[in-house]
């Protein structure tokens, strides 16, 4: 059994939690990143030894820890819209912790990680019928910039016109933004017959994701001595990403989520992490 990678990920989040527990004073990260780091410890651990669940055992995991626990039941909006909102506070809260390490600097390490391991609207679309996308891709990627402006704006105008009740507001946008996305990316994904087409198009974390994920140190590459052309990689592929080229130019390349697909599927064991 291959332990080594989880226990080099249950160990980086520890660190992450006692080194952001010395900074603020509040152990709750200690136990928070304790446990993210356990969970994905575990999916990894099974993925890496050949169990294909794994990957939505850790989403499941830790998708419903952040949407149930620390969004619904302790009221932090975990959302774009909460990390704005406490940004603006300057609270160093769970939202603006977690975007700082999930989805901003973390991409430089992990690429899209986040988004094939923890997000919580995915480890429901990921459950759905269209694993691989049966239509090309689209062009109105653009809607997540539309979309990522207009929250920014939303925010900054409850800070504008100083309106009453702001926690509460913050509260309930993230219950509604939450159905918003799962409606939208469940209809898309029937409608365009594929799961991951909200991730595509719609989702605005994507703005801040991408920049970054192009320097990501943990990509998947092409061993083009070994690769027999047979195409499998990009058939399997939920993100469209030209896994046949090594280039950090490569078509979609920003958009790969690690879902190590295109290494299973691959039958020379031409492609690895």
């Amino acid at each position: 059994m291959n332990l080594k990678a989880p226990i080099i990920i249950e160990i980086v989040f520890l660190l992450i939690g006692f080194l952001i527990f010395f900074i603020s004073g509040n152990d709750f990260y200690i136990y928070n990143f304790a446990y993210i780091g356990t969970a994905l410890a575990i999916g990894i651990g099974l993925l890496s030894n050949g169990y294909r669940y794994g990957r939505n055992v850790v989403m499941i995991g830790i998708g419903c820890y952040i949407l149930i626990f620390l969004g619904i039941m302790s009221h932090e909006n975990m959302l774009m819209s909460g990390f704005w909102y406490y940004l603006f506070l300057g609270v160093f809260e769970a939202a603006v912790i977690h975007y700082l390490v999930a989805k901003i600097i973390g991409p430089f390490l992990f690429g899209r990680g986040w988004c094939g391991y923890a997000c919580w609207t995915a480890m429901i679309l990921d459950l759905l019928p269209y694993k691989v996308p049966q239509n090309p891709r689209k062009n109105f990627g653009h809607v997540r910039y539309i979309l990522f402006i207009a929250i920014l704006c939303f925010v900054s105008g409850l800070f504008i016109f100083k309106v009453s009740n702001l926690e509460s507001i913050i509260y309930y946008s993230f219950i509604v933004g939450n159905i918003i996305y799962y409606i939208l990316g469940i209809s898309l994904a029937f409608v365009l017959k594929d799961n991951r087409a909200f991730c595509k198009y719609i989702c605005p974390i994507t703005v801040f994701l991408k920049p970054t994920s192009y320097f990501s140190l943990l990509r998947v590459t092409v061993e083009e001595d070994k690769c027999i052309r047979c195409n499998k990689c990009l058939k399997s592929c939920p993100m469209d990403v030209d896994m046949l080229n090594n280039s950090r130019k490569r078509e979609n390349g920003t958009e790969c989520i690690l879902c190590m697909e295109c290494v299973r599927n691959c039958p020379s064991n031409a492609l690895d992490l």
